[in-house]
């Protein structure tokens, strides 16, 4: 669409028994730009799927002036509205003059992109990251076990970014706890087949989780400069 950044996504479900990712992409009439959302179900039930895909549109949907900690604030009354115990780990990006302001709760993933690099932006909400930067010792399990998440955080826990320039990528840990960033370099020299590429690639390199990705390309225009038109979402 001319004026907007080009993105894409893919996602594969993996040796898991269904895909509870999901990922949505809206932009309001008149908003200024595109949020991005990326949610990973906690759990590999129904319920984990239908909490990640109504987290992520709750949070894509949230206007861009009300901030991204906002809309993870909103994806959590849209699971306790939905009833169940299911949960999701979610990240979020709006754009603002010249880059993009990010939240985040659990080990959803996201980076920047300068063209011949990535730099992670967020920093895991799990056990193992928590005792990682304490200098204690941790279990390898403890990288999959999240110390928060949309339906458990507070406000105080979400964790805040922003990233100015170049790329953005969203992940779920299927892509990122299995392909080093030098492999992630590498395929996102080709922009066009980056989200697809890094999900197979991670799946073909022996991932047992759900595999999602969004990439942002680099904008050619100023993405918190535009007048948005009604826009689909994507999950």
């Amino acid at each position: 669409m001319a004026g907007y950044p080009q993105w894409h996504t893919a996602s594969e479900q993996g040796p898991r028994a269904r895909n509870a990712d999901a990922v949505s992409a809206y932009a309001a009439a008149g908003a200024p730009g595109i949020t991005f959302a990326l949610a990973d179900g906690v759990g590999d039930d129904p319920g984990a799927g239908r909490a990640a895909q109504t987290a992520a549109a709750a949070a894509a949907r949230t206007p861009v002036a009300d901030g991204p900690v906002t809309a993870i604030l909103n994806a959590q009354q849209a699971l306790r509205k939905l009833g169940g115990t299911g949960d999701a780990v979610l990240v979020v990006a709006m754009p603002f003059t010249g880059g993009y302001r990010i939240a985040w709760v659990g080990d959803a993933r996201a980076y920047g992109w300068d063209g011949s690099m990535i730099r992670k932006l967020t920093e895991d909400h799990t056990m193992a990251e928590y005792f990682r930067t304490r200098r204690q010792p941790y279990s390898p399990r403890m990288e999959h076990v999240v110390t928060t998440s949309v339906r458990t955080t507070t406000a105080p826990e979400i964790g805040t970014t922003e990233v100015v320039g170049g790329g953005l990528l969203l992940t779920s840990d299927g892509v990122h706890k299995v392909l080093p960033p030098a492999t992630i370099d590498g395929i996102l020299a080709d922009p066009s087949r980056a989200a697809a590429t890094l999900v197979s690639t991670a799946i073909a390199m022996g991932g047992h989780d759900n595999a999602t990705a969004l990439f942002v390309e680099p904008p050619e225009v100023d993405v918190a400069a535009i007048v948005t038109e009604p826009f689909p979402t994507a999950a």
